[in-house]
Formats: structure tokens, C-alpha cells, sequence
């Protein structure tokens, strides 16, 4: 039984979450920006469909990218080296958060992100576009000879991004976005990023699950931690970066096998 809550109620701890459907917490309340950012802080994310009571989940294991862990594909670096000196090329930083919101949430079938969209219903796109406005909320985006190509959004509390979707127009456009999302993020001292799901496309990139509980007790250090002050309009992936890149690459692709699902996100 899923604990019902009601205005002011805090969150269940996650570790009552139950185990089928697996990792759901409670259910109820509202997506104000207080709550949306205290169930952050605790783990702890909103994932219903359109005519649902709001569900709250706290997943195990919780799938997650270590920024020195970023997998970059043979094809991937070689866009990323392009990109460089590409003046059509561009990675901006929430010049557009609504629109990449709504294309996020449009029905698609590529796997760029969790549920293929279907999940954002109109009540969160509205939460998170005021989150967008308090500065909590941003977007990635990949921009394309002056048309937004791919991007992604999601939420930065301390030194810790929590992702939340991603959706590509043109072949790696979304991956772009991420790379220059994970480069900007190790500048920044922000080790982790959230990815909610395990799913192939994620696990090509680097991403693995570890345990509900090393999970929170990172994610508790890492929000005390001051916040990201300004985000730059742009984003851009230099070549010092590049050169680490080529090296955890390397370094991967010894000890994982690459998965070949085929995702042009």
C-alpha cells in the first residue's frame, strides 16, 4: 500500500518504496516548485500518465551517468571534433526550455528518453516551465544551421543534474547536446547526472545502475553544495575536452561491451 499524501505531508522515506510496480513511493499531493524540489533533494521523481493521481517514484537501482564514465561512440567523436570549428553549429543553454519541453513530450518511438515521451503530461510541462523560470529548470539544446535539432532538460539542485528527457530531430543532435551537458558538468564539479531509467540507449553512453541507497546518500552530499550561478548561453566543447574524451573512451571500450541498438537520438 502507497502512502496517499495530502498539502504539507512530506515524503514516505524511499525506502519504503515498494517493490511492485518497482519503486513506487506515494502518490497524491501537487507539482508545486516546493515539492518538485524537496522530492529532488530526497530522490525522489514525479512520473504519471494524463488522467492519473500524481505517483512519485524512487527507483532500485537508480540509473545514472558519471561524467567520467561518458561513453562517446567512434561516429559521436568525430561530430564532436566537426563541431568544433562548424560555425552552423550551435549548444545553447535555455534559449528555448519550453520548446524542447513540448518536443520532448511529443509521442516518438526512438528511445531518446524515458517513455517516449508520453509521461509529460501537460500538468508537468506547466511545473517544470515555472521551474525554468526560478532558474532551477534548463535546457541543452543542439542548434543546426539556426533550427533547434535535438536537446535535453532537466533539473540542477547543488552540484547535481537531474536528467529528464531528451529528443533529436537530425542523427546525434540530442547526444551532442549531452556531451557538451557532461563537459560543462565536470567543469563545473558536478560528478553526477541522473538518468531515472535503465535503458539501452542510456547504458551506450555510459550509463549504470547503482543501489537505491549509495544513490540518495550522494545525492544528500551533493545539493548542500552551492548551485551553478549562471549557466552560459553556450556551451562549448573545447578541445582539451575532446582529448579526455578520446582517452575514457578507450578506457571503455576494453572493459564494456558496446551496445548496438541503433538510436539516432
Amino acid at each position: 500500500m502507497i502512502r496517499w499524501l495530502s498539502a504539507g505531508d512530506p515524503f514516505p522515506p524511499v525506502s519504503t518504496a515498494l517493490r511492485s510496480p518497482p519503486g513506487l513511493l506515494a502518490a497524491g499531493a501537487d507539482l508545486s516548485p516546493a515539492r518538485l524540489i524537496d522530492a529532488y533533494r530526497h530522490g525522489i521523481f514525479p512520473w504519471f500518465n494524463e488522467g492519473d493521481p500524481v505517483l512519485w517514484w524512487s527507483t532500485d537501482p537508480r540509473m545514472v551517468l558519471f561524467v567520467d564514465e561518458f561513453r562517446v561512440s567512434h561516429s559521436l567523436s568525430k561530430r564532436l571534433a566537426r563541431s568544433i570549428d562548424d560555425p552552423l553549429i550551435e549548444i545553447r543553454c535555455d534559449s528555448a526550455f519550453e520548446i524542447v519541453i513540448r518536443a520532448c513530450a511529443a509521442p516518438r518511438g526512438d528511445g531518446g528518453g524515458q517513455g517516449g515521451g508520453t509521461w509529460i503530461v501537460d500538468a508537468m510541462v506547466d511545473a517544470y516551465i515555472e521551474l525554468h523560470r526560478l532558474g532551477i529548470a534548463h535546457s541543452v539544446e543542439t542548434w543546426i544551421d539556426g533550427a533547434l535539432a535535438g536537446g535535453l532538460y532537466g533539473i540542477a539542485i547543488g552540484r547535481m543534474f537531474f536528467g529528464e528527457s531528451m529528443f533529436a530531430r537530425t542523427t546525434d543532435a540530442s547526444k551532442l547536446a549531452l556531451a557538451h551537458l557532461v563537459a560543462f558538468a565536470k567543469s563545473e564539479g558536478m560528478p553526477m547526472l541522473d538518468c531515472q531509467q535503465q535503458t539501452a540507449h542510456l547504458a551506450s553512453l555510459g550509463a549504470r545502475p547503482i543501489s537505491r541507497v549509495d544513490f540518495a546518500l550522494q545525492v544528500a552530499a551533493l545539493v548542500e553544495q552551492p548551485s551553478i550561478a549562471v549557466w552560459p548561453e553556450r556551451l562549448v566543447w573545447s578541445r582539451t575536452a575532446r582529448a579526455r574524451t578520446r582517452s575514457s573512451r578507450t578506457t571503455s571500450m576494453t572493459s564494456h561491451t558496446r551496445n548496438t541498438d541503433g538510436n539516432t537520438a
